[in-house]
């Protein structure tokens, strides 16, 4: 499944807690190095106040940097999301974004942190912007990465 981005994006629109929440995969590049979420407001993602739930502000974050890190690295790797934390800045209103990039010096560190099968965390952060580009919240993601022990 991922080796094909577009299946990818496909399955995660489709997926229930995405669909029925308003979150929407727009884009996913072929080469798993990007990505943008989009979130639009609706009545199973809003609180009593009337802006996003912070639950959808962080699921639409959840699996992306995890996926495009395997999508990147291969099978020979385990990723896992081992931390996440979250910052209100600002209430998310209407529809809101955030943007995944994987660069190439982040696939050089992690290849070079765990060519001798250590562990490596790595730190990458998500800022949801609303409408107008301005940062609603930002966010933090840990990411475990090993290279798989050879059987």
């Amino acid at each position: 499944m991922l080796k094909k981005a577009w299946l990818l994006k496909f399955l995660l629109n489709i997926w229930p807690p995405f669909f029925f929440s308003g979150i929407k995969v727009v884009k996913l590049s072929t080469d798993f190095r990007s990505a943008q979420v989009r979130l639009k407001s609706n009545a199973f993602n809003m609180n009593a106040v009337g802006v996003h739930f912070g639950g959808s502000l962080f699921a639409m974050t959840d699996p992306f940097y995890m996926l495009m890190v395997m999508g990147c690295l291969g099978k020979d790797y385990v990723v896992w999301d081992k931390f996440a934390d979250i910052g209100f800045i600002k209430p998310g209103k209407g529809q809101v974004t955030a943007d995944f990039t994987i660069s190439d010096a982040l696939i050089k560190a992690i290849l070079a942190h765990t060519a001798d099968g250590e562990k490596h965390l790595s730190e990458l952060p998500v800022y949801v912007k609303d409408e107008h580009g301005e940062v609603a919240e930002k966010l933090n993601r840990k990411l475990y990465i090993r290279k798989k022990k050879s059987t």
